[in-house]
Formats: structure tokens, C-alpha cells, sequence
């Protein structure tokens, strides 16, 4: 199937826009929608997109080694610090 998707974009420099990624645990993985009103949801109103083919987005996405495509993730945000548990402790310590 080559469905065309809603995909997140940022600009760079000279007007080039670079596909954003996310991650899943620690697997980076690409980020896609299928309608407008989800990426929305998930970015707000503010973000930039494009469409793009499936083909098309595993293309640009194989030289990142991102082979997984996330569709319609529910909520995109910062990345999360991974924190071991004695530095868990430590930090619950402080309160």
C-alpha cells in the first residue's frame, strides 16, 4: 500500500524542510498522520507539514535507519530523561 500521509516537518535553513522523527522507548521511528486533524491534535495548529506517499516517506526515512513509521500517534511531546532507579531514589529523597 503507498497511502499518502500527513507528515511533520521543520524548516532548515534556505527554506529545506527535514522530516521529524520521534521515539518509541529508544527506537527512533517516523512520525505520520493520516488526516490533518490529527497531526493538530497531536501538534497543535502552529505545525508545518507535508504529504507524502508511504514509499515516498520510507525513502527519505532509510538513510536516518528509521525502518518503523508511527501513524497517528496520540500525543507527541519532549523526549522523556530516562532515570535509573537509584537516582530515582535519590531524587524522591530530596522532597
Amino acid at each position: 500500500m503507498d497511502g499518502l500521509f500527513i507528515v511533520p516537518v521543520s524548516e532548515r535553513g534556505g527554506g529545506a524542510l527535514a522530516l521529524r522523527t520521534g521515539r518509541v522507548g529508544r527506537e527512533r521511528v517516523g512520525i505520520a498522520f493520516s488526516g490533518e486533524d490529527r497531526l493538530r491534535a497531536a501538534y497543535g495548529d502552529g505545525q508545518r507539514w507535508t504529504r507524502l506517499g508511504e514509499r515516498a516517506l520510507r525513502a527519505l526515512l532509510a538513510p536516518l535507519g528509521v525502518t518503523r513509521i508511527q501513524v497517528d500517534p496520540v500525543f507527541v511531546g519532549p523526549e522523556v530523561p530516562v532515570v535509573s532507579a537509584p537516582r530515582r531514589a535519590a531524587l524522591a529523597g530530596r522532597r
